[in-house]
């Protein structure tokens, strides 16, 4: 699996800028997912603390913020490399490769995205991306949301996690699949079984049940269920969901059930709202967490 921090498209050296210039695409600003307004407010606030702090002492605030403290919290915490890759300072697992260059985890097939970020010049804006990251809490490979801003030869970031998927995510994911399956069913059945990115894409993941059966004929996520009758499937509450999801589609309509199950990312068992979608003899699912009850 890639492990590629986009904010590692800041840390190369100006010359390679310029090698790349020419065929370089704008990279824009990533929106805040609809859900995580909070820690999106706590990670910017974190950083420009950060940066009025390394303003007012300089360098000295390089030792603050890579230990446990005023720039640390329980999920978030600073990082700072040079435009060399050189990281600087870290008050996360990030610490251990302080004073050596990081550029060698970058990934050469999206060094033309790294350099398009790398022509934003030094400013008062923060700008933000995704990338997908070891998640420190859970030891699991996460999106993660950064802010950072390039104050001189340096750039100063903090982040968090995103371990749940947006409803918004969910449906494109739905939809996706139901234009595949309406294309090419067998061939989109059998990439569903393989668990194609395609279809599994961080805690979404699609799964197709033959409406006249009542079995499972595809899952993205958990194979041992193909083929078993989806008329018994209960939540880890015992619910009867596979009555209910087949009792909510009739004919060509959506319809939604909520239960109680397994986040594959965050290995807890939390509410997850099933969107349904039938097509012909097929019933097709995807479904997104969430923290509280509906």
């Amino acid at each position: 699996m890639k492990i590629l921090c986009m904010l590692f498209m800041l840390y190369l050296p100006l010359s390679t800028q310029a090698a790349w210039a020419a065929n370089a695409e704008t990279v824009e600003d990533t929106p805040v997912t609809q859900g995580y307004e909070a820690q999106a407010m706590q990670a910017k606030s974190l950083l420009e603390n950060a940066l009025a702090y390394y303003r007012e002492a300089g360098d000295i605030a390089l030792a603050e913020f890579s230990r446990q403290g005023r720039f640390t919290t329980e999920d978030n915490y600073v990082y700072v490399v040079d435009t060399h890759g050189v990281m600087l300072a870290s008050g996360g697992p990030s610490a251990i490769y302080i004073g050596r260059n990081i550029t060698t985890l970058l990934d050469n097939d999206l060094r033309k995205a790294f350099a398009a970020a790398l022509e934003q010049p030094e400013s008062e804006v923060i700008h933000s991306q995704e990338y997908r990251w070891m998640n420190w809490r859970d030891h699991k490979v996460e999106r993660k949301h950064v802010f950072y801003q390039r104050l001189g030869d340096k750039i100063f970031a903090a982040g968090y996690y995103l371990p749940r998927s947006s409803p918004q995510e969910a449906q494109l994911l739905l939809d996706d699949a139901v234009s595949a399956i309406a294309s090419d069913a067998k061939g989109s059945l059998a990439r569903i079984n393989a668990l194609d990115p395609f279809f599994n894409r961080d805690d979404l993941y699609v799964f197709v049940v033959d409406i006249q059966k009542k079995r499972f004929i595809a899952h993205g996520f958990d194979r041992r269920l193909i083929g078993t009758d989806f008329s018994t499937l209960k939540s880890v509450e015992g619910q009867p969901i596979g009555k209910q999801m087949l009792g909510a589609i009739t004919g060509e309509q959506t319809a939604q059930v909520n239960y109680l199950w397994h986040n594959p990312m965050t290995g807890a068992k939390e509410y997850k709202h099933t969107l349904l979608k039938s097509i012909g003899t097929y019933l097709v699912a995807v479904g997104y967490y969430s923290a509280a009850k509906p």
